[in-house]
């Protein structure tokens, strides 16, 4: 079935057994089977339409909320991280935002615009799609309360506009989203101060420094806070901070980090999120669920 990737025509790069560890914020993991990184949506709406609907395929962007394991990814990984990536000024209150934006150059821009209310999405270090498709949010904000309406495009290549209707939408989960990818998505946020929106952005920024261990590689927060708790609190509780697999580590400075000196593997981590959910539903029969998706093979292909 890949065999049919090497004849395909497209506009942007199609290349096959690319590593990918350095396309993650983790820094591991093994490469993918073929990698597409789309020229606009109209070659990756191409693209996709001239693949079989039963190849496999993963879309990723900046990597920041998955777990590549060390075997790599089967099929084609599409990597949006530096296309799909503009942002528009659509009138007073409506900005058009790119899937593959990253989200803190997100709200920088609409700060930049006047206009506030995406201020939280600095602290997310993903990309505007990956956002939309886990509802993904920092410091009590979460972006689809924001979404007027996204475009996507299924397996078959055709596109769709989508509003939060089309989904059940909760804490860090959007579910009906699953067969489509986002292209981008139009935000109505409120005209404000625009110094004030970039002040806002530091001080948010300056305490999200001090808090996280943000020089070591790491996917941000592993586990969703349970209801009425947070994770962190109950894995230090759990007195795991510090807790070792070879190079990787439950952070000391957060508990809901897993961080690595440039050297563990995707075993390693993999081993240490089950291992905390283990111990922390022992001690409290409560069960930590990750925000990270963990992908691939677990061993290398041949």
């Amino acid at each position: 079935m890949l065999t049919h990737l090497a004849n395909l025509r497209v506009r942007g790069r199609l290349e096959r057994n690319v590593p990918l560890a350095t396309m993650t914020s983790w820094r591991v993991g093994g490469p993918a089977d073929w990698l597409f990184e789309p020229e606009d949506a109209d070659d990756l709406a191409h693209f996709l339409a001239s693949i079989p609907e039963s190849m496999p395929r993963i879309l990723l962007g900046l990597g920041s909320n998955v777990l590549i394991r060390d075997g790599g990814i089967e099929g084609v990984v599409i990597h949006l991280a530096g296309t799909l990536n503009q942002r528009l000024r659509l009138d007073p209150e409506r900005v058009e935002l790119g899937a593959g934006l990253a989200c803190p150059q997100a709200a920088r821009f609409c700060a930049s615009e006047g206009l506030t209310g995406a201020e939280f999405l600095a602290g997310i270090p993903g990309t505007v799609g990956g956002a939309l498709a886990m509802n993904a949010g920092a410091w009590g904000g979460e972006i689809w309360p924001l979404v007027e309406w996204a475009e996507t495009v299924d397996c078959r290549g055709l596109r769709h506009v989508r509003t939060s209707a089309d989904y059940q939408i909760a804490y860090r989960s959007v579910r009906g989203s699953e067969s489509e990818f986002f292209l981008r998505a139009v935000l109505r946020l409120q005209p404000g101060d625009a110094t004030a929106a970039k002040e806002r952005i530091q001080v948010l920024l300056r305490e999200r420094a001090e808090k996280q261990p943000l020089g070591l590689p790491s996917c941000g927060s592993v586990f969703r806070n349970p209801e009425g708790g947070h994770a962190a609190a109950l894995i230090e509780q759990a007195g795991l901070k510090g807790l070792q697999r070879g190079a990787a580590e439950v952070s000391r400075k957060h508990a809901n980090f897993i961080t690595h000196d440039g050297s563990a593997t995707a075993a390693d981590i993999e081993w240490l999120i089950q291992e905390v959910q283990a111990r922390v539903e022992a001690r409290f029969n409560i069960r930590l669920l990750p925000e990270v998706r963990v992908i691939g093979r677990t061993e290398e292909h041949p």
